[in-house]
Parts: structure tokens; C-alpha cells; sequence
């Protein structure tokens, strides 16, 4: 038994080593010497939870916990001990940052780094160790009710932003621990469903942004999903964790279950899982059955190793990657103490929610709206007032305050009257459940339309909301329209004023038969503790514009690629789907097939105007490994300054295999000042144009003749050029 005065050396050398820089040589030696002192049963003991968000330390070697909270938009409200009940705590109220929708719509790598140091702050000063997120789950249908917490439809843009979240978080030596891999495109079944997808699609479409986070943004932790993958659950599959993650990728970090995602002891074992939390247990019930104990990598983890059924190497590295972890966060004496609800997070939160903010339809100059005393603004619609950051599953927050859009408008609108009527309600936010509404519908309706009749402009906060079968954790959309007779109302509202100005937030696009009704159309996500002052900066003018949607709007369900095929394309069975769209997602679908969106993918207008020009590349004909450099001129032709993000896709011409259109492969957000013009170089990777060959297991660049599309927008191209890879 090691002594009090060893474990106090053994512990100032582990700490010195990380505080004096020592290489990570030194520590992985170190490690195995923690690694010789460890009994079997303290090894297993740190594979799995011992609470509902912390897996226990060995005290006798000093080795502190482990500590989590779920993310990735903020820190979640302190959970009891065993059970899922909020802890009550009167000190765990955070910012509020908007959901990673709005971040991607930003196009904004430097917004994604200070968004992800400000939320490590956060969780740092909640003393958490990994905060479970960013998601990176690719946008495939519409109904998910998780979209609001990914990146958007394509993995080029979502590796772009994820990868400088990840390193803001880590620098305040708290884990990120992005999520979930792979293939949790739905809610629906999402704890059994079995995906098959084709390696291509696989590899190009749904790994490249876990790819960036493990080898560009060194992420510490990896969450799996809870999906299976040719019949084999993710949490312990042995082609994406061992093969892809911890062999081909050189993943050093720990592969942690979402919650009740293992299945299997032997397979969890063999099959990479690292830690395994949540399963099936409130640690507090009467039979033995029912306690951490009995979870798949406890008791019966111990019980295969001492059979020599399981060889002590397979804890071992599980445990070594743990205590890598730890020593890049709990066992880390540089941390600082972390930072909340301070004036620079709010800032950080009100300046990626106005740039994400997405203008997609300005008739008759609708936005910006003037404040001058003329003026009655009627604001209808339930998401005016209601919170927004409540309610959608494990990434529910308690914002230290929440600023509501009508709260936003009243206090930037001091001349303008403002009248207000809720219009439509839901019920209360529910997990598993839907809640009905204590209003009268006809009663809301009615008024609503009165306050229409005495207004200069309506502006109708509608879309959704977290509750139950709406963007949700735990099941998907069962409709594309809006809910709660919003349609009806829209239309009842045109017809005694026809200047509307619609604000849908959602985390999804929805069907809208009644676009042709409303004047303007601005799409505003859920924008957390600032959201209503953001929507009061965009809505008055006081900024403008930049977001571009990262995701397309189809015109109707059917035009989506993943519902085009039927039921087994989405939501599947029950038991299996395919991914028969297979590489073809998104814009890809949307480009390659002719089917015209509603709204494309990159997609959104300014208060000013935009002139690009001159773009050309610096040769003509490249080869693999070299870059592409392509520069150009953004002309601002408008009256107020504004910022456009120039967007290059390339497509390859007769291609040996079947290719998308193009593909977004660069983009550059720039602000330019009215009348002026502004530079532009963005340098695309060459290598980035080859296709993943399921014949040879690799990546193949393929020789031949290239376009590539610049513009502002997928279906906005300014300029195209040819090239030629040799």
C-alpha cells in the first residue's frame, strides 16, 4: 500500500512535469508507472460512471474524478447524483450561446473559436472536466429533431468551424467531446436503427468533420452514437472505433458512450469503447441489478479479465487513454479557474447571433424597420415571448437571463408604438411528451388579428420549439408545416394587413406555403441569452445581415434527398435504413438532380449589394499535394457597410465515378464598406478534390478536367473557372 508522503511526491512530479512543459514521452512513462500501481479492480472502476455525469478517481494514488455536463451551447443546469432531476442549485445559471446552427450560418472560423473559448470558460469555472459537445452530426432530413445542435448539411463547412470550437474550449484545459460518432442523423428509433451506407458516402459525407476534430483540432474525447452500423452498435464497433478512429486517424483520447449506448460487455471491451456512462441505472435501486457496479464495463468487465477471457492490455489502454485525458484536465494545475456570465461572453453570444442571422426574403424593403414615431409595429406569435433555451433534451439550459425577441424590439424601439398578441400557443416544453396548451386558440387567433388590423407592419415570431416531436432530443418532427395553426393564422392575418415580416425560429427548415404572404423573411434559430437583442440589432438596421444558411430549405418534403426514396431512405423500418441518396446530400441532391430548393444551402441576402469580380487562380494545372490559390475583388455597391462570405465550390467534368455538381471546398467571410472594394484570396487544397475509392480503401485524386463555381450562394454563381489536375 503506497504511503501518504509517496502519494504526495508521486503527485507534485506529475503536476511539475505538465507545468514545466515535459514532452509527452515523459508523461506516457509516467502513466505507466500509475498504470503498474493500479489494481484490476481500480481499473475497471474508471471505465464507467459512478454518478450520472462523473466517473470516479483511485484517492489512494491521488487521482482525482472525472466531470462532466452536457454542451455544446452552454453549460446544462447541475443534475442530481442517480437520478435525472435538476439539482436545484441557486449558482448554476450560465450564458445562454446560440444553438450551432446559428454559428454555422456565421461562416466564421473566428467566431467558432471565440464561441468555443467562451463556453470552456464557462464549463471550467462549473469546475467541469469534458463538456459533451460540439455536434457535428450532418444535416439529412428536415424532421431530426436534433438539427438545431449540428453544423449544417455539409461536412466542409462543419470541419471549418468545428476545429477552432474545440481548440477555444481545450484551451481552458476542458475536454470537448464532439459528438456523436457516427450516423445519428435521426432521432427516430436512433437507439437500435441500423444504417447502411456505402464507404463513399461514409467517408465523405459523415466522418470528415470528426476526421478534423481528431487530427486537426486534437479533440480529447469522442462521444458514440447510439445507432448501429452493419449491425453492429457504434459505441463498440470495431470498423469506426478501432479501425477508422484509433488506427487510421491516431486517436489518443477517450471514446465515451452517450447515455445507455453500450450493449454488450465482450464487445465493449475489444471494440474501443473507453468509458461507459448512463446505462440503464439510477445507482440507487433496491436489487443489484440497478447500480453502477453492474454496468457492462464494471463487474462484468472485471469478471472477463480475471477469466483471462479479456487480457489485462484491454483495460490498460482503456485506462491509459483516461488518465491522458485526466492529465489534460482534471490532473491539470495550469487551468485556469474559468470565467460566467461576465459582459465578454454576452458579447460573444449577441455577435455570432447577429451573424447567423439569416435575411432570405426583403419585398418592398420590409427590413430594416425605421424607429420613428409614425409607426406601429404589431409583434404576433408565441416565440416572442417564450424561452427558447428551455425544453430540446440534454442541451436545456439556465441562462442567467434570457432576453426575448419582444423584450429586444421594446427596448430598442423607444418611438415606434408596439402593440403585442401571443397569436397561437403550445404547450408547456416536454421531453417525451406532448403537453397541451392551457390557451384558447380561437381566442389568441382573434386577438391577434385586431392587433393586426391597427398596425403599419406585423411582425410574426413563429417556427417551433423544443418541446416533444419538435426540435427535440429523444424523437423526430412528424410534420414539415408549422405547428400550432400558424399557416392558418398567417393567412387570417394577410387578409387585413399584407405588410408581414416573418421571423421563424426554428433549428429546421419547414414547409412554407405562405411565403408568397409575407413581405419579409428572416431566419433566426434559437439565439440563447442575447437572442433578443440580436434580433432587434439585425431587425432595426443597427447591423447588418451576414448569415448564410448551412443547410437547404427544400420547396417540399419529397425534394429532400433522404425522403425521396421512401420509408426505407427515412426513417427505415424500424429494424434498418439506407442512405440511397449516398453521397448526393444537401445541395449536392439538390445541384446534381435539378431540383430546385426553396432556399439554398449558403443562401442569404444583405441590406447592401454585392459585386464579385476579377476572381481567377494562379495556374492552371495543378497536382496532388499542391494548393490552389484563388483571389478575386468583393465590390460593396450599396449604401451601408455589410460583410459577404464568398463561397468557391468545384465539381470534377467526366468523372470515372458518380460526383456532385460541386461541392463547396473554401469560403471567406469579408466586410467591406459601402463603396469600396475589397481583396479577396481564399487557397483550396488539392488533395481535397479526391474522392474516397472503395475499391483500394483510400483516397483517389482523380486526373483530369475541373470547374469551379465562386459565388455567394450554391445557387448564386459569379464567375466559373476551368483547371486541370495531372
Amino acid at each position: 500500500m503506497i504511503n501518504q508522503y509517496y502519494r504526495t511526491i508521486v503527485f507534485i512530479i506529475f503536476t511539475s512535469m505538465i507545468a514545466t512543459g515535459q514532452n509527452e514521452e515523459k508523461i506516457e512513462k509516467k502513466i505507466d508507472s500509475i498504470l503498474s500501481q493500479l489494481t484490476l479492480k481500480e481499473k475497471v472502476a474508471m471505465c464507467h460512471a459512478q454518478s450520472k455525469f462523473s466517473t470516479p478517481g483511485v484517492p489512494r494514488l491521488g487521482i482525482p474524478e472525472l466531470w462532466m455536463s452536457d454542451g455544446p451551447h452552454g453549460v446544462r443546469a447541475e443534475i442530481n447524483w442517480d437520478d435525472w432531476g435538476y439539482a436545484n442549485w441557486t449558482n448554476d445559471s450560465i450564458t445562454a450561446f446560440p444553438a450551432l446552427t446559428c454559428l454555422a450560418s456565421t461562416f466564421n472560423p473566428n467566431l467558432a473559436k471565440a464561441y468555443g473559448v467562451s463556453v470552456g470558460e464557462e464549463a471550467r469555472y462549473r469546475k467541469k472536466d469534458v463538456l459533451l459537445g460540439p455536434g457535428v452530426n450532418i444535416y439529412r432530413t428536415p424532421l431530426n429533431g436534433r438539427n438545431f445542435e449540428y453544423m449544417g448539411e455539409d461536412p466542409y463547412l462543419a470541419s471549418k468551424l468545428v476545429v477552432p470550437y474545440i481548440q477555444g474550449v481545450q484551451k481552458n484545459g476542458v475536454a470537448a467531446c464532439v459528438k456523436h460518432y457516427v450516423l445519428n442523423n435521426q432521432e427516430k428509433w436512433r437507439d437500435h436503427i441500423n444504417v447502411e451506407v456505402s464507404d463513399r458516402a461514409l467517408h465523405e459525407i459523415y466522418l470528415p468533420a470528426f476526421k478534423a476534430s481528431v487530427q486537426e483540432a486534437k479533440v480529447w474525447s469522442i462521444m458514440s452514437a447510439y445507432n448501429k452500423f452493419r449491425d453492429q452498435y457504434c459505441s463498440h464497433n470495431e470498423l469506426l472505433i478501432n479501425k477508422i478512429l484509433k488506427t487510421d486517424w491516431g486517436f489518443d483520447g477517450a471514446v465515451i458512450t452517450d447515455w445507455g449506448a453500450a450493449h454488450d460487455t465482450y464487445e465493449a471491451a475489444m471494440y474501443g469503447l473507453d468509458i461507459e456512462m448512463g446505462t440503464g441505472t439510477d445507482g440507487l435501486g433496491v436489487t443489484t441489478a440497478n447500480h453502477y457496479d453492474y454496468y457492462f464495463l464494471a463487474s462484468p468487465f472485471l469478471k472477463l479479465l480475471k477469466s483471462g477471457n479479456v487480457e489485462e492490455a484491454v483495460v490498460n489502454d482503456k485506462v491509459r487513454r483516461i488518465l491522458r485525458l485526466m492529465y489534460r484536465t482534471s490532473m491539470n494545475p495550469n487551468r485556469s479557474f474559468g470565467r460566467m456570465n461576465n459582459k465578454e461572453h454576452h458579447d460573444v453570444a449577441r455577435k455570432v447571433a447577429t451573424e447567423g442571422i439569416v435575411l432570405l426574403k426583403n419585398e418592398n424593403q420590409c427590413f430594416p424597420i425605421a424607429d420613428t414615431a409614425d409607426i406601429t409595429i404589431a409583434v404576433i406569435g408565441e416565440n416572442a415571448t417564450r424561452s427558447l433555451t428551455k425544453g430540446g433534451g440534454s442541451s436545456e439550459l439556465k441562462p442567467k437571463f434570457e432576453i426575448s425577441p419582444l423584450e429586444g424590439l421594446k427596448k430598442r424601439f423607444k418611438n415606434a408604438k408596439i402593440i403585442h398578441a401571443m397569436g397561437y400557443a403550445s404547450g408547456p416544453s416536454a421531453y417525451d411528451k406532448v403537453l397541451p396548451s392551457e390557451w384558447d386558440a380561437d381566442s389568441l387567433k382573434k386577438e391577434a388579428i385586431n392587433v393586426a388590423k391597427e398596425a403599419n407592419l406585423v411582425l410574426f415570431f413563429g417556427g417551433l420549439n423544443k418541446s416533444h416531436l419538435q426540435d427535440c432530443e429523444g424523437d423526430d418532427r412528424r410534420a414539415f408545416e408549422l405547428p400550432f395553426g400558424q399557416g392558418a393564422l398567417l393567412q387570417d392575418i394577410a387578409a387585413v394587413n399584407n405588410n408581414i415580416g416573418m421571423i421563424l425560429l426554428t433549428g429546421n427548415a419547414v414547409d412554407m406555403p405562405w411565403i408568397d404572404q409575407v413581405n419579409g423573411l428572416i431566419q433566426g434559430w434559437y439565439l440563447g441569452t442575447m437572442g433578443g437583442a440580436a434580433l432587434a440589432d439585425v431587425i432595426s438596421g443597427d447591423v447588418n445581415p451576414s448569415g448564410k444558411l448551412p443547410f437547404s430549405f427544400p420547396a417540399k418534403l419529397k425534394d429532400n434527398a433522404a425522403h425521396y426514396f421512401g420509408e426505407l431512405s427515412y426513417p427505415g423500418d424500424g429494424v434498418n435504413q439506407y442512405y440511397k441518396e449516398d453521397i448526393l446530400v444537401g445541395y449536392r441532391w439538390h445541384d446534381t438532380k435539378k431540383i430546385p430548393p426553396l432556399f439554398a444551402f449558403g443562401e442569404g441576402l444583405s441590406y447592401t449589394s454585392f459585386d464579385l469580380s476579377n476572381f481567377k487562380i494562379d495556374k492552371k494545372s495543378y497536382s496532388n499535394g499542391e494548393q490552389i490559390t484563388v483571389s478575386g475583388e468583393v465590390s460593396n455597391t450599396g449604401e451601408v457597410s455589410g460583410a459577404e462570405v464568398i463561397q468557391v465550390y468545384i465539381g470534377k467534368q467526366k468523372s470515372k465515378v458518380k460526383r456532385a455538381l460541386k461541392e463547396l471546398k473554401g469560403f471567406k467571410k469579408v466586410v467591406v464598406e459601402n463603396g469600396m472594394t475589397a481583396s479577396v484570396n481564399i487557397v483550396v487544397d488539392v488533395n481535397s478534390l479526391a474522392f474516397y475509392d472503395a475499391d483500394i480503401a483510400d483516397w483517389n485524386l482523380e486526373k483530369g478536367k475541373y470547374v469551379m463555381h465562386i459565388g455567394n450562394a450554391s445557387n448564386r454563381i459569379s464567375q466559373t473557372i476551368k483547371f486541370e489536375i495531372k
